[in-house]
C-alpha cells in the first residue's frame, strides 16, 4: 500500500528503479507542483496526495520495459498497473499508470488529467484537448464559464511548457 508520495519514492527504490526514471518522476512532479499551486491558487478541492502519489509511480512500469525510458511504446503502461496491483496498491492509484497516457480512452479524475498532463509540459509539449478537459473541469468546479479561466490555466500551462527544454536537459544529465 501507498499513502504518501515518500512511500511511492521508497517503492520505485525498492525495485531498484533506474535513476534516469527516478529522474524523470521528479521532474514531472516539478511541473505537477505549479499545476497543483494554480489549483490552490483557485480555490480548487482535489486530492492533491493522489497526484504527488501518481506522478511518482506512473511510469514504474518502465522497470520491466527499460527500453521505452529512451524511446516509444506503450506496454510499460499495463505492466505498471500489474506490479502495483501485486505490491497492494490499490487499483484507483495503480490505474495511473493507464490513464496518465491512455486518458482520452478512458473515464478519468481530474487527479488523473492533471497527472496526464504534467507529464506532457514537463518536457514542453502542450496537449491542446488534455488542456481544455482540465480548463472545462475546473470551470465546471468553479461555476464559471470556459472562457473566464481560459486565459489564467492557459498561461500557467504555457509558463510550465516554456522551462520543459531546461528540464530536458536535466533529465539527461540525471
Amino acid at each position: 500500500m501507498i499513502n504518501s508520495i515518500e512511500e511511492a519514492y521508497q517503492l520505485l527504490d525498492s525495485m531498484n528503479a533506474p535513476n534516469r526514471l527516478k529522474t524523470h518522476v521528479r521532474l514531472v512532479g516539478e511541473a505537477a507542483e505549479i499545476l497543483i499551486q494554480k489549483c490552490e491558487d483557485l480555490g480548487l478541492n482535489l486530492d492533491f496526495n493522489f497526484i504527488h502519489m501518481g506522478v511518482a509511480i506512473h511510469d514504474i512500469g518502465k522497470i520491466v520495459h527499460h527500453q521505452e525510458m529512451t524511446g516509444p511504446g506503450s506496454n510499460h503502461e499495463p505492466e505498471g498497473e500489474r506490479i502495483l496491483l501485486n505490491k497492494g496498491v490499490s487499483p484507483k492509484l495503480a490505474r495511473v499508470c493507464l490513464s496518465h497516457a491512455r486518458w482520452q480512452e478512458m473515464e478519468c479524475s481530474t487527479e488523473e488529467l492533471i497527472i496526464a498532463l504534467a507529464d506532457s509540459l514537463w518536457k514542453g509539449r502542450r496537449a491542446e484537448l488534455l488542456e481544455l478537459e482540465i480548463i472545462d473541469r475546473f470551470a465546471r468546479k468553479l461555476n464559471l464559464d470556459r472562457w473566464e479561466i481560459f486565459s489564467e490555466l492557459d498561461l500557467a500551462f504555457e509558463d510550465i511548457a516554456s522551462g520543459g527544454h531546461e528540464r530536458l536537459e536535466r533529465s539527461i544529465s540525471g
